[in-house]
């Protein structure tokens, strides 16, 4: 049997089409995209391309935004909120779901002595608009809010707008700094009437390839570099820009979000596939999140009785790759904030499915008749 592989969260194949957009820009516009010459023209027309596509997928066709092209998500994450907090005074507030991308950011504003503030979901995993407005009218200052619009561990969609409102009333100069992730070409986002000021985005979680990022700027919003250089995208970022790597991540955004519906529907009826079978085995399960709040893509359920480290490693030896979490520190998976947040009980072993474009009904249907076997195995007293 092929492996079956439904980490895609993690991380997806870099699609056929996206490998063929790069390799040509290698091989025909190899020129510094800062160069007069002919060479430098086609290296900006294939960055510029990319900036078109990107702009599009992100529903901002009349650019009331710029892209600044980093090397990931990561990037794009400590460019938006270290370059806010250079110019902007007051609290760092994030969430207790964020990635670390996000809270190794704040945990370094706080050792140089910002605030940070740390506000806790509801235990559906949901943010509080309301509970994040308080937090930043406590604060009595604000500089950055920054946080996930999915959940990357149990795929819990936030009120994106609806937090943006609330930060906005009790926080008017804060920088509101969205990390999307998990978010592009897997649910809606309209940069233009989200109400948040920065934009995260990662090329390898939509069949991009990986060291490729980009970060969604307002053009209204004031941030400062990372370093300074020759000036290269309007000083934001400085280097000889990457024009294959520009080009196949816009090339993934607008892939992307062209699927989105179909792709919606599809992830939707694969989830199904999978919780309809646990049922019908007899698996005791909880699904993490109601399909109306989650992302369609992650699928995240707690198994009742099972070690999340045994269940990852009996599924990986089956040929089945997915991530898995705890919400205690046991069978060597480090203890996850978010289950813990949310509740789920430590005799649970948390498992993340996720799908791609590419991801078929038949793969789905095998891995969940062999998680049902692994699960059930592994829940056997000894």
């Amino acid at each position: 049997m092929q492996p079956i592989y439904l980490d895609n969260a993690a991380s997806t194949r870099v699609s056929d089409e996206v490998v063929a957009l790069m390799t040509e820009v290698m091989r025909t516009a190899w020129g510094n995209p800062s160069a007069a010459h002919p060479q430098g023209v086609a290296a900006r027309a294939a960055i510029d391309t990319a900036r078109t596509r990107m702009l599009a997928a992100l529903a901002d066709k009349a650019g009331t935004g710029d892209v600044i092209w980093t090397s990931g998500c990561s990037e794009a994450n400590a460019l938006a909120v270290l370059g806010a907090a250079r110019t902007h005074e007051g609290a760092i507030v994030i969430s207790t779901l964020e990635h670390p991308a996000i809270t190794t950011l704040a945990d370094r504003l706080a050792a140089e002595g910002r605030t940070v503030v740390r506000v806790a979901p509801g235990k559906d995993g949901v943010l509080d608009p309301e509970e994040m407005g308080r937090a930043c009218a406590d604060a009595g200052g604000v500089a950055v809010v920054a946080f996930l619009a999915v959940q990357n561990e149990i795929g819990v969609v936030q009120p994106v707008a609806a937090i943006a409102q609330a930060v906005r009333a009790a926080a008017p100069t804060a920088h509101i700094h969205l990390d999307a992730a998990q978010a592009l070409g897997k649910v809606a986002l309209d940069a233009t009437t989200l109400g948040v000021d920065s934009i995260a985005i990662a090329g390898h979680k939509l069949h991009g390839p990986k060291s490729t990022g980009a970060l969604w700027l307002r053009q209204t919003a004031h941030i400062e570099p990372l370093w300074v250089g020759g000036g290269q995208q309007k000083g934001m970022r400085g280097g000889t820009q990457d024009a294959p790597g520009a080009a196949a991540l816009g090339l993934a955004a607008e892939r992307a979000s062209a699927a989105l519906t179909t792709a919606r529907t599809r992830w939707l009826e694969l989830a199904s596939l999978v919780t309809t079978t646990l049922t019908e085995r007899g698996v005791t399960f909880r699904q993490l999140v109601p399909d109306h709040r989650r992302a369609p893509h992650i699928l995240a359920l707690g198994i009742a009785g099972v070690p999340a480290g045994a269940l990852r490693n009996v599924l990986a030896s089956r040929g089945v790759y997915i991530s898995t979490g705890s919400a205690c520190s046991a069978d060597g998976v480090k203890a996850s904030s978010t289950l813990a947040a949310i509740g789920l009980p430590e005799d649970h072993g948390m498992v993340r499915l996720s799908f791609a474009l590419d991801t078929t009904p038949d793969e789905v249907a095998t891995a969940a008749k062999i998680l049902a076997d692994v699960a059930a195995e592994l829940a056997k007293p000894a």
